[in-house]
């Protein structure tokens, strides 16, 4: 999935002054936008190249998201108060905020990762988001 320029300069703009998201910012102007590269990168960055059985380390982080966000009214009213005002930084370090201090992985959630993850779900959408993650019924 991928952030347009203008999608990336907007993140950009938005966040200059919140440093925590600045790691996340840097990998994705690396990455050229990517956000499935860009959540690969920061993720083997901090938590090396561990896979469960067949799946990535990616995957099975954006399971457990689904997981916790999903039902989440809090969080799916957040990201719905951000889609309206896109440069609007307190909504989006709100929504960063909110992520990184609700969601409990089996490794602490920094803003930076925090950061990808809901530009990730915003790109998608919390409902695109929920059904693509879900697991299929014949498993």
């Amino acid at each position: 999935m991928q952030l347009s320029e203008t999608e990336l300069l907007q993140v950009q703009q938005a966040l200059r002054d919140y440093e925590p998201s600045q790691p996340a910012i840097a990998t994705l102007i690396d990455q050229d936008g990517d956000l499935d590269a860009s959540l690969e990168l920061l993720l083997r960055s901090q938590q090396g190249t561990a896979t469960f059985g067949q799946a990535s380390l990616k995957q099975v982080t954006l399971d457990v998201l689904r997981e916790q966000l999903c039902g989440d009214e809090g969080f799916r009213q957040k990201l719905k108060d951000y889609m309206k005002n896109k440069e609007s930084t307190p909504l989006l370090t709100g929504l960063i905020i909110y992520l990184a201090s609700q969601v409990v992985l089996p490794f602490p959630i920094d803003p930076a990762l925090a950061t990808l993850a809901v530009l990730y779900i915003s790109k998608l959408s919390l409902e695109i988001f929920c059904r693509y993650t879900e697991p299929s019924k014949d498993a």
